[in-house]
């Protein structure tokens, strides 16, 4: 074999074992090897989950503990805090939802509206934005629906219009339903959330309180059960009338009960208010109302009330007579 096929051959035998030797490179070469051992090669990874964008109006913030939760949990609770337990605005139509059987609610006296009777300076304005923002039942819904089967006459107040302020329209309305539960013999329930009389509307919207009150007596008169319940707040002309008159008074919990507000009471007595005044609360440890309960047992407890008074089983009862 000559000597250039020896070489080719020992080269061939060291390119095919140990790749080239260090001492057959360049000095450059070399560092370039030896980084090329501890060099990660970076490969392009695809990601095996899509990111999911959130709408930052899926979130809600509890405003007194500060718990943040979506949205749909807040829903799913009745707009009841999760992590405290502070009860939130509800709107008119969901307490309505809450305590009537479904497809059974029929509103009454709806296409009475509101007029400037004095006149008020910008009430009429004042009124169309309300209506606008709140719908066309003023500050109070009434209708007829059922209630596990049961007949009842619902009226629920509406915060969202004029902060559910009592004018006339009001008053009527209230009336009207307690009229018609004492000719009808039909229980009457009533979902009271007013920051009281409407200003707007004078000696008027006053008025109310004597002919609410005068309608809440036939109610009474012709032994028809009566069940107030009361959200925060329920203040003013609609806490000194029909709200407090029921046969049986129950708040949520945490709702702001009272005529005035603590601050004119601190100053018309001069003494320092207790803690917790004016709460639903404070209003059942002192015998003002009757119990204290969460929206979630709303319902329940309201259909418990409804037989006791009425004398009308439930289901359960009927299939326990059924089996003794």
């Amino acid at each position: 074999m000559s000597t250039l096929a020896q070489e080719t051959l020992q080269c061939e035998i060291r390119g095919a074992s140990f790749g080239p030797q260090v001492s057959d490179l360049q000095p450059k070469s070399v560092t370039m090897a030896i980084m090329a051992w501890f060099k990660k090669e970076r490969r392009t990874r695809t990601s095996q989950r899509e990111r999911l964008e959130i709408p930052p109006d899926a979130w809600e913030k509890c405003d007194v503990c500060g718990h943040v939760d979506i949205r749909e949990r807040f829903e799913r609770a009745l707009r009841v805090c999760p992590e405290c337990g502070h009860h939130r605005r509800f709107q008119a139509r969901e307490y309505i939802e809450l305590l009537s059987d479904e497809g059974t609610w029929r509103e009454l006296y709806g296409k009475l509206r509101s007029k400037d009777a004095l006149p008020f300076e910008h009430y009429l304005d004042r009124l169309e934005k309300a209506y606008a923002k709140a719908g066309d039942g003023d500050a109070v819904l009434t209708g007829t629906a059922r209630l596990e089967g049961m007949p009842i006459h619902l009226a629920v107040m509406n915060f969202t219009f004029m902060g559910g302020s009592m004018g006339s329209v009001v008053g009527e309305k209230i009336a009207r339903l307690a009229r018609r539960s004492a000719e009808k013999r039909i229980p009457l329930i009533i979902v009271s959330t007013s920051g009281g009389a409407r200003m707007q509307e004078g000696v008027l919207s006053l008025m109310q309180m004597a002919k609410t009150s005068t309608q809440i007596a036939r109610v009474q008169a012709a032994a028809v059960p009566f069940i107030s319940v009361l959200t925060d707040p329920t203040t003013g002309g609609v806490s000194a009338s029909y709200a407090m008159q029921g046969d049986v008074i129950i708040a949520e919990p945490g709702a702001v009960i009272g005529f005035a507000g603590p601050r004119v009471i601190k100053q018309t007595i001069g003494q320092d208010l207790p803690e917790g005044f004016q709460t639903s609360e404070f209003l059942f440890e002192h015998g003002q109302i009757d119990d204290v309960v969460p929206r979630g047992s709303l319902r329940d407890t309201i259909a418990r009330l409804l037989r006791h008074m009425t004398g009308v089983g439930s289901a359960y009862d009927d299939e326990l007579d059924e089996a003794g």
